[in-house]
């Protein structure tokens, strides 16, 4: 899992840097797997259960995303990566990717079997 969340990782930079022109894949495919990213991050130290997993992981995606309608960042007046990270702009098309993603990543761990171990 180790090896996959450093795979989404670099995606996720590609993404941000240079296909940000690309309007679906910047709003859309980016948090698509940006929750996929995060569920292999953490299942790539901790063995957990698939589907609380993933629903704790919609969960902070959640978090985030309402971070964003009460402009966290602005009121925090974070800059650079820090801002980036928590995002500014709240959209319920968010929260469907992030469904999605969660969906997806629970379904491929759990239904095809993909081993979950603490190994790095």
């Amino acid at each position: 899992m180790f090896i996959a969340a450093s795979l989404l990782f670099l995606g996720e930079v590609l993404i941000a840097t240079k296909l940000k022109d690309y309007h679906f894949i910047r709003a859309y495919f980016g948090d698509f797997l940006v929750v996929i990213l995060v569920y292999c991050s953490v299942l790539a130290f901790w063995k957990l259960e698939p589907k609380r997993l993933a629903l704790g992981v919609f969960i902070f995606a959640c978090l985030i995303e309402i971070a964003q309608f009460f402009q966290l960042a602005d009121r925090l007046e974070l800059t650079g990566a820090a801002r980036i990270m928590l995002g500014t702009s709240f959209s319920w098309e968010d929260i469907l990717m992030y469904a999605l993603g969660c969906l997806s990543v629970y379904v491929l761990v759990k239904y095809l079997k993909y081993p979950s171990n603490t190994s790095l």
